[in-house]
């Protein structure tokens, strides 16, 4: 019979024993974790290096000029504006990604959301609290409809969501040629311009922005981290976002489940293409005020990027644009530096970093399971000499 009070240094009857440390936070896993994305940028650095150096650059030269112009507030307001913008872009095509549906059709999705904003602005003149979300549902409605296209292409026809997205942005391309002339969502041209481009959108259309000592800070920011926080919470703390992972992982487990997965696949593509909607408001609402020709392209591209380089994650995809941010506002300097760089030498970081990552992630990845299968081996091993050892005393 056992006795009734526990041992010496036990936990009392019906108290639950305190984990170690050590077992709430796996320092190992947490330094494989980090190890990733240092890595990937070391290489990325390293490659970019030795490209400076074959072209007859000083490639610390070049990173001088580049976290010069960072430190400035002016630097600081301009990584913080893009990488906002970049953010909303990786979301979308997170969002996609995490049920295993690769949204291709961010870039025209946003670009045809967009379009249909800036002529809604341009027509509608509502005090600020109603314009502003007009535009906002506006943006959202048109992206979502133009991604529920491939969503329901995969769903009844069985079209790749793949292929469908990519002839999706050579048709919105289309659309915006065909919407944005004059007479239609265009006014008609002046015999002073040959720019065509939308009405200007009334003014309280105007996105609030922050006044800093670096220029105006793009209050758009605060629906970046809405749509962050949104992400996150969705994900982890819904049915809907286990739902949405337990599919991404496996269709078939996920039906015998009872997960409707036709319906998971037309509301993940109508979401992604929702949030791909925003990507173009903050250039809409807080700088350009109209959309014409020279709107800024291939942002979804970079959002997709973006995504791959963030894993996905919520949090990762902040720094993931805050990086892609600051190459892109920095590297704009090299060209009118002493040192007179190539612009292009901040494409060829871009796919480094993203190159390097891929190969960073799969280094740490095979590294961390050989620990774990050497890990296992111990523990095995371990049992069988216990085991050994209780059967000689016996």
């Amino acid at each position: 019979m056992t006795s009734p009070n526990p041992a010496p240094g036990a936990p009392a009857r019906g108290v639950p024993a305190k984990r170690s440390f050590s077992s709430r936070f796996d320092v190992e896993r947490i330094l494989l974790g980090l190890a990733a994305p240092v890595l990937a940028v070391l290489l990325s650095v390293a490659v970019c290096s030795v490209l400076l150096l074959s072209s007859g650059k000083n490639p610390a030269e070049a990173f001088d000029v580049m976290f010069t112009y960072a430190g400035t507030s002016d630097g600081q307001v301009a990584i913080l504006n893009r990488s906002t913008v970049y953010y909303v872009a990786a979301a979308a095509a997170a969002f996609g990604f995490r049920m295993n549906l690769f949204n291709i059709g961010v870039e025209g999705q946003y670009r045809i959301a967009a379009l249909f904003a800036a002529y809604v602005g341009s027509q509608v003149d509502l005090p600020a609290f109603l314009q502003i979300p007009l535009l906002l549902v506006v943006a959202m409605t048109v992206g979502g409809m133009w991604a529920s296209i491939a969503g329901l292409l995969k769903v009844y026809r069985g079209v790749s969501e793949v292929i469908s997205t990519i002839m999706l942005n050579a048709i919105a391309s289309a659309m915006v040629g065909l919407l944005l002339v004059p007479g239609i969502f265009a006014p008609e041209k002046s015999a002073t311009s040959n720019s065509i481009q939308t009405a200007p959108i009334s003014a309280s259309s105007h996105f609030f922005s922050f006044e800093t000592a670096g220029g105006k800070l793009y209050g758009f920011i605060v629906v970046a981290v809405i749509v962050g926080v949104a992400f996150q919470f969705t994900l982890n703390r819904t049915r809907f976002g286990f739902d949405l992972r337990a599919t991404g992982r496996s269709e078939s487990a996920a039906t015998a489940s009872g997960v409707n997965v036709k319906r998971m696949v037309l509301i993940s593509m109508a979401v992604s293409g929702a949030l791909a909607g925003l990507i173009g408001l903050p250039e809409l609402l807080q700088n350009s005020f109209n959309y014409g020709q020279s709107f800024q392209a291939g942002l979804g591209f970079t959002g997709i990027s973006v995504a791959l380089l963030g894993r996905n994650s919520p949090i990762g995809m902040v720094f993931s644009a805050l990086l892609f941010a600051f190459l892109d506002t920095t590297g704009s300097k090299l060209p009118r530096s002493e040192g007179n760089f190539p612009f292009e030498i901040v494409a060829v970081m871009q796919g480094a970093i993203v190159i390097s990552v891929v190969v960073a992630y799969e280094l740490v990845r095979r590294y961390g399971l050989k620990r774990q299968q050497q890990k296992v081996g111990a523990q095995l091993a371990a049992q069988a000499a216990a085991a050994a050892k209780k059967e000689v005393s016996a």
